[in-house]
């Protein structure tokens, strides 16, 4: 088959639905399937950072097109961002051959569009991916408003991707939920989780020496935010814990690694209030990222109140292999606090609600406690259900059954 893939980030960026979408079409192209892929040319997180125009990579062709880099420190500069680099894709895909499959991906919002649009006029099947879901995100954050033309406007190019798509692949049952709503047949909604990197990410113990050493973290208790740092993980409670430990607990340091306009915010935040707790740092290579989660006593998943069903704690899968203690600050019940559920106190864990720092620099106190005797194990306590191996190959069955 002949199967297109687009998608704004792709193969070496580290991004999280870059790095899933590179799985899946180093999975297609393993069963002999010829694989294009559609993706930006600018690093997702790094627009001044470029990759080459063409590569093949693994039997891939990969064709990186031309955007704006702004960057996002603005809307409109974001807006130029994806508006060019979606133009750029219509332009691109006139030149493609003609595919059996497309396969979208939902960044940047209305990617989905000009696939369902292309795979229509080409007689194509559309797989549509969802990692997070638009605009119903943008109004739960509260930047379009839910009656304006343009919420309406975007929700109807979204139910366009959603009636034209011959599958639609959600992240959880939460998700699910939500496109049930919108009247889109059940048989065609598969709930496919976002896998963990089995082959790059377990317990790493010499790693996790060596992150500490490098930053001076070697005596402390470590507190970590891995990821990507948006509005739909609002971190104001955490900061506000992280000021009051500050002063009486010199012994937790606070290290947010990743990227987004929330983690600039943090670091402004550690600058403005000469906070000596807190390392901030840009997103590690993948071949780093053992040690670097590893390195970590007690990992952070944030999820806003309004987004369970809207985007996916990935992360957390990451934060299983290597068996991190877990500090949840988000709604219940959702994805992450039936996983918690689930594990019935095989890993340390707990729970703080958004607009509670008491209650957050309690929980962590607790477990500082607890995580301090406990001992890490290099195994997986849920035994793969959200691995690679279990999860990879449900996604491309899914789409070799879709000619």
């Amino acid at each position: 088959m002949r199967i297109t893939l687009i998608n704004q980030a792709f193969h070496p960026d580290v991004v999280s639905s870059g790095q899933h979408l590179t799985d899946l079409a180093a999975g297609l192209a393993e069963r002999g399937h010829e694989v294009t892929v559609i993706t930006s040319r600018r690093a997702y997180d790094d627009p001044g950072k470029k990759f080459p125009g063409f590569e093949v990579w693994r039997g891939i062709e990969i064709h990186r097109v031309f955007n704006t880099g702004f960057g996002k420190k603005a809307k409109w500069r974001r807006a130029a961002d994806f508006l060019t680099f979606l133009l750029s894709c219509c332009w691109r895909l006139v030149w493609l051959s003609k595919p059996d499959v497309v396969v979208a991906l939902t960044s940047p919002p209305l990617v989905s569009v000009i696939a369902a649009g292309y795979a229509r006029l080409r007689g194509a099947k559309f797989c549509y991916w969802i990692m997070d879901l638009n605009p119903d995100e943008a109004i739960a954050a509260g930047w379009l408003s839910p009656n304006s033309i343009a919420a309406r406007w975007l929700e109807r190019l979204s139910r366009f991707s959603l009636r034209h798509a011959a599958a639609v692949v959600v992240l959880d049952d939460f998700m699910q939920k939500r496109i049930l709503a919108k009247n889109i047949a059940a048989e065609k909604i598969a709930v496919i989780p976002p896998w963990s990197h089995d082959a790059e990410v377990r317990f790493d113990a010499a790693g996790r020496a060596q992150f500490r050493k490098a930053h001076g973290l070697e005596n402390k208790f470590v507190v970590m935010y891995a990821g990507n740092h948006s509005p739909c993980h609002p971190l104001d409670t955490i900061l506000a814990a992280v000021n009051e430990l500050a002063a009486s607990h010199a012994e937790i340091s606070f290290c947010f690694v990743g990227g987004g306009s929330e983690h600039r915010r943090v670091k402004g935040f550690a600058q403005g209030k000469k906070l000596l707790n807190v390392l901030c740092l840009p997103y590690q290579p993948l071949d780093q990222l053992a040690g670097v989660l590893s390195a970590a006593d007690l990992h952070l998943v944030v999820m806003g109140d309004p987004f369970v069903g809207l985007v996916h704690p990935c992360k957390a899968y990451n934060l299983l292999r290597v068996n991190a203690p877990i500090l949840y600050m988000g709604p219940k019940p959702s994805h992450i606090s039936e996983i918690l559920d689930h594990l019935n106190g095989q890993l340390p864990s707990g729970r703080a609600p958004h607009g509670n720092s008491a209650q957050a620099v309690k929980t962590i106190l607790e477990l500082k406690q607890v995580v301090s005797q406990a001992e890490r194990k290099g195994c997986d306590p849920l035994d793969g259900r959200f691995s690679k191996e279990a999860l990879l190959p449900r996604m491309v069955n899914l789409i070799e059954s879709l000619t």
